[in-house]
């Protein structure tokens, strides 16, 4: 076994780790990336994450009306597997160009707080570290239902982006953000989709209004939805599979060419042998952290969605300045100062949202001001008139005494990048009558805030 000292040991490539192993690297500090495999190089972002999925996303919403679906969609799978595979090679190379820092590629799992045995194979490499940062990342979760991981016919979101087979019919188990982005996806590349949600309404993190304006969205672009749906078994049958469920005290059925598993993404962490360790998780598995993403060993951080926190690539890029302040700052940053985080859901139109929503608002006891307008009403937004798309709406919540902009929510074109302006505008106290007055480029989405703004329906 070779052995090996370093200053700082990363184990995975993701968002928050590469940039902190190339930050410490430029500054001459001895740095160790571990990876498990050659194809995740860069993360779950640009390999099956963010950048493959919106790329789809994008590929669907652009498909000639007499172009077969089929061969379109696996067309779309090879051009997002060359982007991917052109991200892949600019991360390798962001870390490899640096004499100070090693990429391995292997398995890493701890022998003890401080040591770490990476294996690929008959090799083993035995790493010391001074400091280690754990950034493996999060796995799709595959429900726990009778016949479903036995099923020829399961599929996750991981798979699915890999695949240029698109299924004519699917049954998406699960309506959370990560199904309903799936499923319209699939629909807008001619697929029937089902999205089977246990509760009684999709989007439940978001106000009523806006669920359902988003769900009349994808009703009319041909998404099917089943909610109250407990989904009992899947059998295989043939080239097929049957997927069996109760809603609302009636069975039912759907015959399906593939059952999309979009229950959400676990920590992964099994592998890693944290006990050895001492390091301690959380009852949902994830790698316990304080505010400053220290793990119970003061000397091991977690970053991304291995620690738990939001699955997203921003608050892994957030989690390295926190872990970068630790290593070379002056140890103040954390995750407190996190203020207004956005967030989009990439159907078309997209759904973005930062801050409170109303309900939430309301339930806070403050004097709550509402101002909403559907995007059709618009008169100040002829972008969407311009791009064909007047579906959706925009809705912001206000506090009635400081004209503080307490939240948003923008189901419109344009909003993921919409959102961003709504966020600072939160961070930074401007008020909603200030965005209101604002001088926009025209024709934006952006000046579509001066009338809604000016129209406080409740």
């Amino acid at each position: 076994m070779t052995a090996l000292h370093t200053d700082l040991l990363v184990i995975g490539f993701g968002k928050g780790g590469k940039t902190l192993a190339a930050a410490m690297g430029r500054q001459g500090r001895r740095v160790i990336m571990v990876e498990q495999s050659e194809l995740m190089y860069g993360g779950t972002c640009i390999n099956i994450g963010c950048v493959p999925t919106k790329a789809l996303i994008h590929r669907a919403s652009v498909r000639p009306q007499d172009t077969d679906p089929s061969a379109w969609f696996a067309d779309s799978v090879a051009w997002t597997g060359s982007l991917t595979s052109l991200l892949r090679k600019k991360n390798f190379d962001m870390l490899d160009s640096l004499d100070s820092v090693t990429v391995v590629t292997g398995t890493a799992a701890f022998i003890d707080e401080k040591r770490v045995e990476v294996t690929a194979g008959d090799d083993r490499l035995e790493i010391t570290a001074d400091t280690i940062v754990i950034n493996t990342g999060a796995q799709p979760v595959v429900p726990d239902i009778p016949g479903l991981r036995d099923s020829a016919h399961l599929i996750t979101g991981t798979e699915l982006i890999g695949s240029s087979d698109l299924p004519r019919r699917v049954a998406v188990v699960g309506g959370g953000y990560q199904g309903i982005e799936f499923a319209a996806m699939l629909s807008h590349y001619g697929a029937e989709a089902t999205v089977l949600e246990r509760a009684s309404r999709v989007l439940r993190r978001e106000d009523e209004d806006v669920a359902e304006a988003a769900e009349k969205i994808l009703r009319d672009q041909g998404v099917n939805f089943v909610t109250g749906a407990d989904v009992t078994r899947v059998t295989d049958s043939g080239d097929m599979a049957v997927v069996h469920y109760e809603a609302n005290g009636t069975a039912g059925s759907l015959e399906v060419d593939a059952v999309l598993a979009a229950a959400g993404r676990a920590p992964r962490t099994a592998e890693l042998r944290l006990e050895a360790a001492g390091v301690r998780t959380t009852d949902t598995g994830a790698v316990e952290v304080d505010q400053y993403l220290r793990t119970s060993r003061p000397h091991i951080f977690a970053v991304g969605d291995v620690n738990g926190g939001p699955q997203f690539t921003y608050i892994s890029l957030d989690d390295y300045r926190i872990v970068a302040d630790q290593m070379t700052g002056e140890g103040k940053r954390s995750t407190a100062d996190r203020v207004a985080v956005p967030y989009t859901l990439f159907m078309t139109p997209p759904l973005a949202r930062v801050g409170m929503t109303e309900t939430e608002a309301r339930a806070t006891g403050r004097p709550v001001r509402v101002a909403a307008k559907p995007i059709a009403a618009i008169a100040a937004m002829p972008r969407a008139h311009i791009l064909d798309d007047v579906r959706g709406l925009m809705k912001f919540v206000i506090d009635a005494e400081t004209d503080a902009i307490l939240g948003a929510a923008l189901l419109s074109v344009d909003a993921q990048e919409l959102v961003n302006t709504v966020a600072l505008a939160i961070r930074s106290g401007v008020t909603a009558s200030s965005l209101r007055d604002a001088i926009w480029t025209h024709p934006s989405s952006t000046e579509a805030f001066n009338e809604v703004l000016a129209n406080v329906v409740r």
